[in-house]
């Protein structure tokens, strides 16, 4: 069978390997010039399956009321005169109770989990190397407060049998010594040890490669105009000219729902801004060992061989890519309060992206209206820890097999009542 996939990021590429394993023709479309040049591109690089959370969570509308007023922290918001903004806001509201929390935390853990054993089997079976790193990932809790407000999580963590520690202060610097030096006082933390870490633009970059070899066609620098359909089903994309296959498949990001609403299938998806800043390590004893995540101000901070990732601040402000440099603020704060003198952040390379979010937490992966139409996105800030499993997942699907885990509640179906 032949299969068009649209965009060469990191859903995209994991789609088109997993195609091309079941003996797929795959083509790839992307507008820009290489791979994972988005979203993809400067991440925060965790692998991060347990601590797969909705953004829509108990207590979020009070802080949404603080992001008007915020200039230079980890939450921005930039109204605008935009029905499909406040419409998916207000769908994100209706997903804040405690029920629905844990309803979708539920379902986006399995596949995390899920995800990172596909990639642990892809890493063994070709040998990529990614700056990986397979030490786990340590939530930081500044006050005994955030540490005791882990009830809900932990409840998920528990009846999915996700193993995790609860560790003191001591327990915090033993696994990441270089904390020893934070300028912060710390209650304590909630350590995922079978978390990881890597470069998603590197791993990207590698497994093009490897689909190439297995016959994968890329098309970078062609930009999709439209997705056609007639009779019932998508028959061509329009490029330059036209291309047609049997299957279909959009991995487009933030842009997927602009296809989406051409073909009439109206899907809530909408991007929110990260930023990210990667500065090359200073000094290895007082550099994480791996990737801490700073619950008090959502930014996480990873080692990535021998550089440090800072990113997970959010913006929501469309499809507006400005590079806005109070943002870069919370990302240095966030490193020389908890790892101080670890980073040069002279040299410093600041970067902002669009994830694609829902408003309910989980992607949208599955068959759509169209029969041989597949959607791969949504995955927001969780993209590198889904990709695997949801690419797997995807193969599975198109070639008509039942996929290896539970998928009920990730469908576009959830969406069309």
């Amino acid at each position: 069978m032949k299969v068009i996939v649209v965009g060469g990021g990191v859903i995209g590429v994991t789609t088109a390997y997993y195609l091309a394993e079941a003996g797929h023709e795959v083509v790839v479309y992307d507008r820009q010039k290489g791979p994972a040049q988005e979203a993809s591109y400067a991440n925060s690089g965790e692998i991060a399956s347990g601590c797969a959370s909705p953004l829509a969570a108990p207590g979020l509308p009070l802080k949404a009321l603080k992001w008007l007023a915020m200039k230079d922290d980890s939450f921005s918001f930039r109204p605008k005169f935009d029905p499909k903004m406040w419409m998916w806001l207000a769908r994100v509201l209706r997903n804040c109770t405690a029920e629905r929390y844990q309803a979708n935390k539920s379902l986006m853990v399995p596949l995390a989990e899920y995800s990172r054993d596909m990639l642990r089997v892809l890493r063994e079976g070709t040998g990529i190397a990614y700056d990986e790193l397979s030490h786990g990932t340590l939530q930081l809790f500044r006050t005994q407060e955030q540490l005791d407000g882990i009830a809900a999580d932990v409840a998920v963590l528990d009846r999915l049998e996700v193993p995790y520690e609860i560790l003191d202060a001591a327990g915090c610097v033993e696994v990441e010594p270089g904390l020893v030096r934070s300028r912060h006082s710390l209650s304590g933390g909630l350590r995922l040890p079978d978390d990881e870490t890597g470069d998603c633009s590197l791993f990207t970059e590698r497994l093009v490669e490897l689909c190439a070899a297995r016959g994968v066609v890329f098309k970078f620098g062609q930009k999709v105009f439209s997705i056609d359909a007639w009779a019932g089903k998508v028959q061509r994309v329009t490029v330059n000219g036209h291309e047609d296959a049997d299957a279909f498949v959009l991995a487009a990001g933030s842009y997927s729902e602009r296809f989406m609403r051409k073909l009439h299938q109206r899907l809530p998806l909408y991007p929110l801004k990260g930023y990210s800043l990667t500065v090359p390590i200073a000094d290895v004893d007082a550099a994480p060992a791996s990737s801490v995540i700073d619950v008090a101000g959502t930014v996480a901070v990873t080692r990535l061989g021998d550089r440090i990732r800072i990113g997970g601040t959010v913006e929501i402000s469309g499809f507006d890519l400005t590079l806005h440099e109070q943002r870069r603020v919370p990302l240095e704060r966030a490193l020389s309060e908890l790892f101080p003198d670890a980073g040069d952040l002279r040299e410093g390379r600041f970067w902002c992206g669009l994830r694609s979010m829902t408003p309910d937490g989980p992607p949208v992966l599955g068959r759509t209206k169209l029969p041989n139409l597949y959607i791969n996105a949504g995955h927001g800030m969780l993209g590198w820890t889904m990709a695997c499993g949801s690419a797997k997942i995807l193969a599975d699907m198109i070639s008509g097999r039942e996929p290896e885990i539970d998928i009920s509640g990730l469908g576009p179906e959830r969406f069309w009542a």
